[in-house]
This record gives C-alpha cells, structure tokens and sequence, in this order.
C-alpha cells in the first residue's frame, strides 16, 4: 500500500467543519425565520462563525501538505 495518511486525515477532519457550516446556517435560517428584524447581526455572526470554521479547514488541508513527507 502506497500514499500517505495524511490526505487521510484532512478528509476526516474535513467532516468537521462541514457540519459546523451546516449548523451555523442552520442557526441562522432558524433566527431569522423567528425574528426577520435581527437579520442585519445574526447574518454578521454567522459570516463570522463560517470564516472562522472554513479557517479551520483550510488550516488542515496545510497541514495535510506539510506533514506529506
């Protein structure tokens, strides 16, 4: 068996941030299906929660190409 475990172990980590996406837009479809006048900040704190967990992602898929080796 050839490769590398590490591609492995980004496509695990990946499962991660794709369900806190989802559960971030969740939240916020939900908040603003509560309360339409809150649509201005709770769309702030969600581009900010989903900056944050793609962050996370991209960050393992660097870490997945430094420790190739």
């Amino acid at each position: 068996m050839t490769g590398n475990i590490a591609f492995l172990g980004y496509g695990l980590a990946a499962i991660g941030p794709g369900i806190g996406v989802g559960l971030i837009f969740a939240a916020y479809i939900n908040g603003v299906a509560r309360q339409p006048e809150a649509r201005g900040m709770l769309q702030t704190i969600a581009f900010t929660g989903f900056a944050l967990t793609e962050a996370l992602a991209i960050l393992g898929l660097v870490f997945a190409f430094i420790f190739r080796t």
